[in-house]
């Protein structure tokens, strides 16, 4: 049985706060042949400056070192591409370095940015991801994804990761599902949900008004995902600058104060050690102590159903910000849905609902910006970008586009940043008749979760609005 030490479970303490001020993304699209990823990426860039009424050349004034993820240099056959980029935003030759941690590479990139910025190497840090993945074709794209799986045990599964999400699909569903058809449902309402909600954001290119059958019945892809529950393979870029305090006051008056943890786990699913279920502040240990009686075969943890990785980045994360309840202090998260199955893992992960309950989070209407049984907002809204299902999945921007998502709600711009005419005129979409404005009203904190492979990476960003910091632990 895997055992920590205190030292190993100590709670991270910064030399000083760090503070988001702002944050850009370009569009996204499943092909973009038309602009080249210098150009996403400068996209991105000039709209966190105007965001802060600032052009592109005041804004980098400010930056001392940038930080760069992208999963992939085979996309876009360019080795050191984190180089071209710097180069191309005229940041030469302050210092750069790249970050490349699968799925969770944006999240991991606003890690090591945070930690420039906490540490007091740097003032202000430039935290840039990007991915393209339309030079290759789709097999050779999962192909490379893939890739980032243990080649040696999970290649055996099928060599693309929906198969590896398959798996753990199955045995959830068998387990804390208990083999019931309406468990197939509610991971289809969670597609419908979230490619609804991107229905309203320009960036999103996998908007779709789609029903619950829709999703059942698209194509199979590895049982029991079908297409509609996968998420997307995208172009694009996203950008977040970070600041210590002085400087960020400078640049705005509502910077938000950020904390960001990271946990991992062995790339091998069906290896993964028995051990005792590290608790979140919210959770005893006597709500699991009967774990097994309730669902058979769901009392080894983290088992084949659990992603300790995401568990642990919430544990320091929560302490370091001050969270107690994630449904009482926060308002909305982004969570990485690569798979409508992954997402519902991860509520049980990050403390959201105890293990074997995530299904209530989707069936109670807590998630959703509007409860579908009340017509009151929703206790936690999630994804409301379109996540990683209906917004996009460009790697390495990823898990910067959902702190910027979560961001734009506490600031109380996600109206103004979602709903500009001319945005969706510039990315040649058309907004729709029924628009609908799903600003989270009265933000005050939100989480983003960055997930790599099967839970192999994770991190675990908390935005807190200036005047709403909660009291830490750290």
């Amino acid at each position: 049985m895997i055992k920590f030490s205190e030292r190993q479970l100590k709670i991270p303490r910064m030399c000083r706060p760090v503070y988001l001020v702002t944050g850009g993304m370009s569009k996204f699209g499943r092909a973009l042949p038309e602009k080249r990823t210098e150009e996403l990426v400068i996209d991105a860039f000039t709209e966190a400056a105007r965001f802060l009424n600032l052009s592109p050349s005041e804004l980098k004034s400010y930056i001392h070192s940038a930080y760069y993820g992208h999963f992939a240099d085979h996309f876009g056959d360019q080795l050191l591409g984190e180089a071209v980029i710097h180069d191309r935003l005229g940041l030469d030759p302050l210092g750069n370095v790249g970050i490349k941690t699968g799925g969770a590479t944006g999240g991991s990139t606003l890690w090591e940015a945070f930690k420039a910025v906490a540490s007091g190497y740097s003032d202000t840090v430039l935290a840039m991801g990007w991915e393209r993945m339309d030079e290759v074709p789709t097999d050779e794209g999962n192909h490379y994804i893939a890739c980032a799986a243990d080649k040696d045990w999970e290649t055996p599964l099928g060599h693309i990761y929906t198969g590896y999400y398959a798996v753990m699909a199955q045995k959830y569903w068998q387990v804390f599902g208990k083999s019931e058809d309406s468990f197939r449902r509610t991971m289809a309402a969670i597609a419908v949900k979230n490619r609804g909600y991107a229905r309203f954001n320009p960036h999103a290119h996998g908007a779709m008004k789609i029903t619950i059958e829709d999703v059942i019945n698209s194509p199979v892809v590895a049982h029991p995902l079908n297409a509609l529950d996968c998420c997307l393979m995208s172009v694009g870029a996203a950008c977040a600058i970070l600041c210590d305090e002085e400087t960020a006051f400078k640049l705005t008056d509502t910077p938000l104060r950020i904390d960001v943890a990271a946990g991992s786990h062995t790339l091998r699913p069906a290896d993964r050690r028995d051990m005792e279920i590290p608790l979140l502040p919210n959770e005893s240990s006597d709500q699991y102590k009967d774990l097994g009686e309730r669902f058979p075969g769901g009392d080894r943890y983290p088992g084949f159903t659990g992603f300790l990785a995401a568990r642990m980045a919430a544990y320091y994360a929560y302490r370091m910000a001050g969270v107690v309840d994630p449904t009482e202090d926060l308002d909305l998260v982004e969570l990485h849905d690569a798979f409508t199955i992954s997402d519902i893992q991860t509520y049980e992960d990050i403390g959201i609902r105890p293990y074997g309950e995530g299904r209530d989070y989707v069936e109670s209407g807590d998630c959703y910006h509007t409860n579908p049984h009340t017509g009151e907002p929703g206790k936690l809204p999630a994804n409301l970008s379109g996540g990683l299902i209906g917004n996009m999945h460009a790697v390495g921007a990823t898990g910067i586009m959902q702190v910027i998502e979560v961001a734009q709600h506490i600031w109380n711009r996600w109206a103004e940043m979602h709903g500009d005419e001319k945005k969706w005129q510039a990315f040649g979409r058309e907004k729709p008749a029924d628009w609908k404005n799903l600003q989270v009203v009265g933000a005050k904190r939100g989480l983003a979760i960055s997930h790599a492979g099967v839970g192999s990476h994770v991190t675990a960003t908390i935005l807190s609005h200036p005047d709403h910091q909660l009291e830490r632990r750290a």
